[in-house]
């Protein structure tokens, strides 16, 4: 099959709703030699963070020297983004030839798109082979499809509404559905600290014997006035600080992220995989985690070169792009629009689906917003903007309009905005999606 047929036949399971459950993950393992077996892996679940935590953990070990795999979900415009090694994804080529191998093993076995890709990534870890795998769960992670493996660390981030027709209507079933990722003996470290989640994956780890390494009690971050911060291990880290850090982005929590992948490191140490302060510190100055709280400028010419019918101007705008979708994210969203960004006006672009929380989110950014376009972004999930708008309060309504089109919302903001405004786009991952791709092009 080649790479085209291979999209098109993963393209046709999106038809086939969610299913958790590991049988189909084993049955299909066994099949093909059990690849993970080979591999050593950090197994990454909670609700926000997981992807800033994988992509500082591939900084600091790739640039330690170590051969990296990374495994996230979803991908903003092409599937290939969910794979890949040091800084290169997986090529056409091999998608293809490991995509063919998988339905030639199926045959008449039906598997979900999820389990697709993870199995390919299984497979194209272990026969590049890799030293690690970061790999990040799909959805929940105790019935994930990415929970057939036995890691050297388990990580669980914050955890927070989301997904509830899955994982459960209250942060306590979230967070049990979340530590199902715990292994018996495997470290656990955890930002997951609310007073609801923290028993929870505390009595699970006790169970099965996990030394657990919770934020705020075995280490903990400061932020300083210039931005920079602090990370401080206790006793069980050997009391180690690093001070005067610096983060790459400008998310209110990013410090947080960053602090779990640094205690993340220091477990790694006694599996030979070793990174110097330097490293570590040159790793997070640099991590670059794509659509989330991504922020640039671009001059609107830019635009207009991949995309005539854009407004013609020269124009330089600011956009700031981030996949928050639940509330905790939007709301982390919004603090860090007001608290790190400076602008005249903020017009935003937002386009949600509708089995999120959308009341909730809409009220978090709503009133920091000066104009705001809602659009539509692809997926049978995805809310129409008259629905959207539907939810807004007489004032925020006056401030809204609709366009379906996403790049038409687009092309309406760059109009609005002048250059000491700044264009927010959020609220889904598929929005994000689209609109970073008439911006900035694919990824791969």
């Amino acid at each position: 099959m080649k790479y085209d047929n291979v999209l098109n036949y993963l393209d046709a399971l999106q038809m086939h709703k969610i299913k958790l459950g590991l049988e189909a993950m084993q049955s299909f393992l066994d099949k093909v030699g059990r690849p993970e077996s080979s591999l050593k892996f950090v197994h990454i679940a909670g609700t926000n963070g997981k992807g800033s935590v994988c992509a500082a953990l591939s900084e600091v070990l790739c640039g330690a020297g170590y051969r990296t795999g990374v495994y996230t979900s979803p991908h903003l415009s092409s599937v290939r983004e969910r794979f890949k090694i040091g800084s290169d994804y997986i090529t056409e080529d091999a998608f293809a030839r490991l995509g063919s191998k998988i339905c030639q093993v199926l045959g008449k076995d039906q598997i979900t798109y999820f389990e697709f890709t993870t199995a390919l990534g299984l497979l194209w870890f272990a026969e590049s082979e890799v030293d690690i795998v970061l790999l990040e769960t799909g959805l929940g992670g105790r019935l994930d499809a990415t929970n057939v493996v036995t890691p050297l660390v388990s990580v669980i981030t914050s955890v927070s509404m989301d997904h509830e027709a899955y994982l459960g209507t209250t942060l306590t079933e979230i967070a049990g559905e979340k530590a199902g990722i715990i292994k018996p003996g495997v470290p656990v470290v955890s930002s997951a600290v609310q007073p609801e989640v923290a028993p929870v994956v505390a009595r699970v780890a006790t169970e099965l014997g996990a030394e657990l390494y919770s934020l705020g009690r075995d280490f903990d971050y400061s932020v300083e006035d210039d931005s920079t911060w602090n990370w401080r291990g206790g006793e069980r880290f050997g009391v180690v600080t690093i001070n005067e850090l610096n983060c790459s982005r400008s998310s209110m929590i990013q410090q947080e992220n960053d602090a779990v992948s640094i205690a993340v490191l220091h477990i790694l140490q006694r599996y030979d995989f070793l990174a110097t302060e330097s490293q570590i510190r040159s790793g997070l100055a640099k991590v670059h985690w794509p659509g989330r709280m991504e922020y640039f400028e671009q001059s609107l010419s830019c635009n207009t070169e991949r995309h005539p019918e854009s407004p013609e101007s020269g124009k330089k705008l600011r956009y700031l792009l981030d996949g928050a979708h639940n509330l905790a994210g939007v709301q982390n969203m919004s603090k860090t629009l007001a608290e790190r960004f400076e602008y005249k006006k903020a017009i935003g672009i937002w386009g949600a689906m509708f089995d999120k929380d959308l009341s909730g989110t809409l009220g978090s950014i709503m009133p920091l917003l000066d104009e705001c376009i809602l659009t539509q972004p692809g997926g049978e999930r995805s809310a129409t903007p008259e629905s959207i708008y539907e939810l807004l309060s007489n004032e925020q309504r006056n401030k809204a309009r609709c366009i379906t089109g996403v790049e038409e919302a687009l092309q309406a903001a760059q109009e609005i905005a002048e250059e000491e405004d700044i264009i927010v786009i959020g609220g889904s991952l598929y929005l994000i999606g689209a609109l970073r791709y008439l911006l900035l092009g694919d990824l791969v």
